[in-house]
């Protein structure tokens, strides 16, 4: 099986190639904001 190039497959997002790459990063950005205002509110609450 080859990989299909259509237009709808990409997300038109510079620097991701695939909707599941800009999936992962929002999600990375989602965990990583969680985890800060976990620390923000343990040191600072």
């Amino acid at each position: 099986m080859t990989p299909s190039n259509n237009d709808d497959e990409s997300p038109g997002v510079p620097g991701f190639r695939s909707w599941r790459g800009v999936y992962v990063f929002v999600f990375a950005c989602f965990v990583a904001m969680v985890i800060a205002l976990t620390l923000f509110a343990r040191y600072y609450g």
